[in-house]
């Protein structure tokens, strides 16, 4: 049995790629730095959006474990434009996985490349790795995994928030929430 931990960014100043964390991030950050230190992670794979580096950068610093930056864990981009109803295509993400605004990336799309993140964390030797993302792409990975976790469920995340996610084997996952 494999798990690891994927965990969204604290709050950031905006949802652009190189949004700071705000200052209550910050200090977010270092807490979820003394959580971290509990449990035996020796792997930590991070989206390159600033505030995702920002969110782990104080637990890598006191642990000495490099972040790998991966690509796959970079939030759904929605529009190259900010879209005044951004929530309702989140909300269609979870009902028309292929539907897509112009500019944007379709939900199924975003799924495709985080759930390969996952899974190559996964197939990793690694004891207890720590995957940084964001919050529509991690709904979408607990969606696939357990299609009652919807909208509402992303509705409800904090920044940061943390799921343990254990590998069963034969495909099966499961996930719990430990930390809010």
């Amino acid at each position: 049995m494999s798990e690891l931990l994927l965990v969204r960014h604290c709050e950031s100043t905006d949802p652009a790629p190189d949004s700071h964390l705000t200052e209550a991030g910050f200090g977010q950050a270092e807490q979820l730095a003394s959580y971290f230190a509990k449990f035996p992670i020796d792997a930590i794979i991070c989206s390159p959006y600033r505030r995702a580096q920002e969110t782990i950068a104080p637990f890598a610093g006191s642990s000495e474990i490099a972040v790998e930056t991966d690509d796959r864990l970079a939030e759904r981009r929605l529009s190259f434009q900010p879209r005044k109803h951004y929530r309702e295509l989140v909300r269609m993400a979870f009902e028309e996985p292929q539907a897509i605004v112009p500019e944007g990336e379709a939900a199924g799309d975003a799924l495709i490349r985080g759930w390969a993140a996952l899974e190559d964390a996964f197939a990793a030797a690694s004891r207890l790795p720590v995957l940084v993302s964001h919050g529509q792409l991690i709904s979408l990975i607990l969606h696939k995994i357990d299609p009652s976790f919807g909208f509402s469920a992303w509705e409800a995340l904090s920044a940061p928030d943390v799921f343990r996610l254990t590998d069963r084997g034969a495909g099966l996952y499961d996930f719990k929430r430990v930390s809010a």
